[in-house]
């Protein structure tokens, strides 16, 4: 018999921390400067030349504090959108019987924008019962900081896909403080540093266990494909990472595979051209891997449950040596282009 090849569609999607994306005149940190119209300007217009060479057909977006920021950068980049959200991030005037909404407070959002049909949306705000941890100082931590959105969308040829958009904990240091932002705790006193940074590792362990949860409740008994992007604040191997994903478990447990998640750079094919720039982020002069594209088993060439594969995965990280200057991001953009089969 003849061996006939499958069918392909292919989907492009990219991560995107887009480093305190706000509208004008807002203040969004209180130690921080709102940008002035110049400088918004030359934000929207440099993240419109990003997502223009992206042409991705699902951005996951990260630190938007203002949904029609983003919604502006979108439209300068040319590009046709017909879904865009960042709960919590909204804006609108105030209407009669109904506040105004501000955009986002306190911390900023994640959101999505897509070129696809989407079937359901939905922001995590609360841990999974049992999940929360009691953080030094700070008491019970049972909320995510940056609510993960998934976005389930439909392709072309009526596949379905789920993506969750993440942004989890960073390492800084979380220092106590009062209401009004008065620093609690002797910076400089290096004790009190080792405190604050296991403070941020405990907040950071626990969203990811809790965002394990939300993977598991996904994938399992399923054959619907899952896209986890975002910016993870830590290395693919880190043990938050492997939290989140879980990919050691498939070395001893075969069965693992229905809820693992594999770093899609490691999933290329044979085809795609593998380079020594795959970094992110730079920390005081070293490159590392935050932000990143994982994926579900359905993208696992080979794979008992196989419905496609990952093509090639791009960095966009040449502005992170072009100087500090807020108008940029101070993180590579990440882009996979996937295929699955439409028969």
């Amino acid at each position: 018999m003849q061996y006939i090849p499958p069918n392909f569609a292919t989907l492009f999607v990219a991560t995107c921390n887009l480093l305190n994306l706000a509208n004008p005149h807002r203040v969004y940190y209180e130690n921080q400067d709102a940008y002035n119209e110049r400088e918004y300007e030359r934000k929207i217009d440099w993240l419109g030349e990003r997502f223009h060479a992206l042409n991705a057909d699902v951005l996951a977006v990260q630190e938007v504090w203002d949904e029609a920021a983003l919604k502006a950068a979108l439209h300068r980049s040319g590009l046709r959108y017909d879904f865009v959200a960042v709960p919590g991030a909204e804006n609108t005037p105030a209407q009669p019987g109904l506040p105004p909404r501000p955009g986002a407070q306190g911390t900023p959002r994640v959101g999505i924008a897509t070129r696809l049909k989407v079937d359901r949306i939905q922001s995590f705000v609360d841990f999974p019962p049992g999940f929360g941890v009691e953080v030094p100082g700070l008491g019970p931590h049972t909320r995510f900081e940056r609510p993960p959105l998934l976005a389930t969308l439909r392709m072309k040829h009526g596949q379905a896909v789920h993506v969750l958009t993440v942004h989890l904990k960073s390492k800084r240091p979380k220092f106590l403080q009062d209401a009004q932002g008065n620093h609690l705790e002797d910076r400089d006193d290096r004790k009190v540093g080792a405190m604050a940074s296991l403070r941020s590792l405990l907040m950071r362990g626990a969203e990811a266990a809790a965002l394990r949860c939300i993977v598991i409740d996904l994938l399992q008994g399923t054959n619907v494909p899952l896209v986890v992007m975002g910016d993870f604040n830590d290395n693919p191997h880190s043990v938050t990472t492997q939290l989140v994903a879980a990919t050691s478990e498939v070395a001893y447990d075969k069965a693992a595979r229905d809820v693992a998640l594999f770093n899609a750079y490691e999933m290329q094919g044979e085809a795609a051209l593998k380079k020594d720039v795959a970094y992110s982020h730079v920390h005081q002069g070293y490159p590392e891997v935050l932000d990143q594209i994982l994926v579900s088993e359905e993208f696992i060439a080979g794979s008992r449950h196989s419905l496609g594969d990952v093509r090639r995965v791009d960095y966009f990280n040449d502005h992170l040596h072009e100087g500090r200057d807020r108008s940029r991001s101070d993180h590579g953009f990440v882009r996979a282009l996937l295929r699955l089969r439409t028969d």
